[in-house]
């Protein structure tokens, strides 16, 4: 029975056409990203930085609104907006007169986002926008467009061909839209110094919130922590080192501070018949690398990586307090 599947084709050379066509349209998308930035660097610009003014001396939020692939954009935009420190939330054009208006306020800005800049729907909100003297930003691609005349500000975005080969779905014009509204955002965060412990704030889950904890919520410690003094035998030290699990033991004075320490590693370069004899003096590395328990795990993650190592002490005042492995952060799901 032959198989349904169809055939993979391939063009003259050895690249898929699929893979050509997906390079087309990376290439198109590309061009209206470049379009998109020559614009800003000429008369558009100015207009951008009064749009990102407007939004920062709102006292409200920013209403990010629109229809079909331009109403998917203005959902995306509106959630970048608020995830990075600028209250904002998506007002469907359409469901807008038939009650949504009623979340809008006069403290607020719209945000609308319309390619042609003549759709019906957005005419409820234009007239609102109006009456009720609330500043609308229209992004289109025609400023003497309907939505673009009735606009306190216009963000005018270049015309651009879409990567459909009919030049009909939309793709590169979605792609600038959401671009603009990116560029907004991360205007609007750089300009009030929003740091990663507030955008910390907005995202506690997944990942992302894994990363934006602190060291002190992943590290070992107390009687979890291997720890000996200066002057210990190295048998007594490999017993610690068995014992924890960690693959390391770090070295302490009288004050508790961590002046050097011990890994499986350093076995191994210095195996000798006398090894376990020694004291840890002679086998420690010195000065440690530490991290307060203060840090960002994602700063931590950069320094594991950076000096490829797996452990690292968490010191607060020069005193040991915790420990961290690598595998305590892969089971966490930060690394």
């Amino acid at each position: 029975m032959p198989s349904s599947k169809p055939l993979m084709t391939q063009s003259s050379g050895s690249t898929p056409d699929s893979v050509e066509s997906a390079l087309r349209t990376l290439e198109t998308e590309s061009g209206g990203i470049n379009a998109l930035a020559a614009a800003l660097r000429g008369p558009l610009g100015a207009t951008f930085a009064k749009a990102v003014e407007l939004i920062r001396n709102a006292k409200g939020r920013v209403i990010v609104t629109g229809l079909g692939k331009s109403g998917h954009m203005a959902r995306k935009i509106a959630a970048t907006l608020a995830s990075t420190g600028t209250p904002a939330f998506f007002v469907h054009t359409a469901e807008a007169a038939h009650g949504d208006l009623g979340m809008i306020t006069t403290d607020d800005v719209i945000m609308a986002l319309s390619w042609s800049g003549e759709q019906p729907e957005m005419k409820t909100l234009v007239n609102y926008s109006a009456r009720f003297a609330i500043p609308m930003i229209a992004v289109t691609s025609n400023a003497s467009s309907s939505l673009g005349q009735a606009a306190d500000i216009v963000i005018e975005l270049p015309k651009a061909r879409e990567a459909c080969p009919h030049n009909l779905a939309p793709t590169t014009s979605t792609m600038m839209q959401v671009a603009i509204g990116d560029a907004i955002a991360i205007a609007l965060l750089e300009g009030r110094g929003f740091t990663a412990l507030e955008f910390a704030h907005f995202h506690p889950g997944g990942k992302l919130g894994a990363m934006l904890k602190f060291v002190r919520d992943y590290m070992r410690t107390g009687a979890e922590i291997p720890l000996k003094p200066e002057g210990t035998k190295m048998s007594d030290a490999v017993v610690e080192m068995s014992a924890k699990g960690l693959g390391c033991v770090c070295i302490v004075n009288d004050a508790g501070e961590a002046v050097g320490i011990i890994t499986d590693g350093d076995l191994r370069r210095h195996m000798r018949p006398d090894l376990l004899t020694v004291t840890v003096d002679e086998i420690m590395t010195r000065q440690p690398k530490s991290v307060p328990p203060s840090m960002l795990a994602s700063e931590m993650i950069e320094v594991l990586n950076t000096r490829k190592i797996t452990t690292l002490l968490v010191t607060e005042a020069d005193k040991v307090v915790g420990i961290v492995h690598l595998h305590d952060l892969l089971r966490a799901g930060v690394a």
